[in-house]
């Protein structure tokens, strides 16, 4: 029953790998991948000898580090409260709210947060703002507030798919140890300390691993077509994702950006080896391997 995953897995996964050596070519469309000349690492200097190059990579770690901490603790918080709702119909109904920003496309987020952030026109401007007497911010061009307005998309939108996977490792915990522990006289509180955590702990550590291992990537859509692309908000939303695009677009480089799909990808593989090491000496157990 292995053969069509693993089939998939190396069409998918494996196959592709081979276009790396892009990374090391100067592209030639005429002569094909294998024939175009070999350049060395010319194509990863367009990463680290550009005066952007602090930025991105300051952007793209910092907003996946607040993306993995806040968004690990909000999951498991709603995933902790979904498991004490005992109506089916409004458990599902949540599960349901919950998992839906998940399956919306990014540039529908965009014009939702358009809408509410619109400088004509927008909920926030017109209907919060405006009756309490408060100058309207031109939110698009104001960079001071995108920091929050990212971090909070980001993880409404992504936090639901952890959530749902949390909240099945709890329903799959003994409900015995439950019984046991009410017998003993434990309150809620020191179940969810003694308990549901430690019954947590595993799928929390490999979930950040995995996160861990995308910390140099960024999603594309929330910091190209969320901030609509503002020039005023450059410094802000910048990231090696976007920067790629960007430079791709105007000079229409593919060595260039397969250099910086190789180098995320390495970086990526080291830090989920680091980490995973880590782990194994506080915890053999919830080591990936």
């Amino acid at each position: 029953m292995l053969i069509p995953g693993c089939i998939y897995i190396f069409i998918n996964n494996y196959i592709p790998m081979g276009g790396l050596i892009i990374a090391f070519k100067k592209m030639n469309y005429r002569l094909g991948i294998l024939d175009s000349p070999w350049v060395g690492f010319k194509n990863f200097e367009f990463l680290f000898t550009t005066k952007e190059a602090w930025i991105i990579t300051r952007n793209t770690i910092l907003y996946n580090l607040a993306f993995i901490v806040l968004g690990t603790i909000i999951a498991v918080g709603v995933a902790l409260l979904l498991n004490q709702i005992r109506q089916n119909t409004a458990r599902k109904s949540y599960q349901t709210i919950i998992l839906l920003p998940h399956l919306i496309s990014i540039v529908v987020v965009s014009y939702l947060v358009f809408a509410f952030l619109s400088s004509e026109s927008g909920f926030v401007n017109n209907s919060i703002l405006e009756p309490l007497g408060i100058k309207p911010i031109s939110w698009y061009s104001a960079s001071k507030y995108w920091p929050f307005i990212i971090v909070i998309v980001g993880i409404w939108k992504s936090f639901g798919y952890s959530c749902i996977i949390y909240y099945a490792t709890l329903v799959g915990i003994d409900k015995s140890y439950y019984e046991a522990a009410v017998i003993d006289g434990a309150n809620r509180w020191k179940q969810m300390l003694h308990i549901t955590l430690p019954g947590l702990k595993s799928i929390i550590i490999i979930l950040t691993l995995m996160s861990i291992s995308k910390i140099f990537y960024s999603d594309f859509g929330l910091f190209y077509q969320v901030p609509m692309n503002s020039g005023s908000l450059i410094d802000i939303t910048n990231t090696i994702d976007t920067y790629v695009y960007r430079g791709l677009a105007e000079l229409n480089n593919v060595g260039m950006a397969s250099a910086a799909g190789f180098y995320q990808s390495i970086v990526g593989f080291l830090l989920v080896l680091v980490s995973n090491f880590v782990v194994k000496k506080i915890d053999e157990e919830s080591a990936l391997f």
